[in-house]
């Protein structure tokens, strides 16, 4: 995809597309290439009229974001805390006469 990136750059800029020109894009920007890919995709451009594909490529259509308000409020690691030691401490009154019952026998 960065290939054809470079090659629109150029053509936006009314620079001439080719291997030269390719190549000092990706340079300048330090981006890895490889100079087999950028000859194929300079020769392919020569035979292609850049504008009239613009003009027939099918437009992009992006879909509208709605924002949804969320189910839950966000629970703070605080809250979090606070609902654990409450479940915690919530120990049934039975559990707590077995408890003593087993001290003193």
């Amino acid at each position: 995809m960065e290939y054809v990136y470079a090659g629109l750059l150029l053509y936006y800029t009314k620079k001439e597309i080719n291997e030269e020109n390719l190549e000092k894009i990706f340079k300048a920007i330090g981006a890895d290439y490889d100079i087999n890919r950028i000859r194929m995709y300079a020769v392919a451009l020569k035979e292609i009229n850049i504008e009239e594909a613009i003009k027939t490529a099918a437009p992009v259509t992006v879909a509208p974001v709605t924002a949804t308000p969320a189910a839950t409020p966000a629970v703070t690691k605080e809250e979090k805390k606070e609902e654990k030691e409450e479940k915690e401490e919530k120990v049934s009154e039975e559990e707590l006469a077995t408890g003593l019952a087993s001290l003193f026998g």
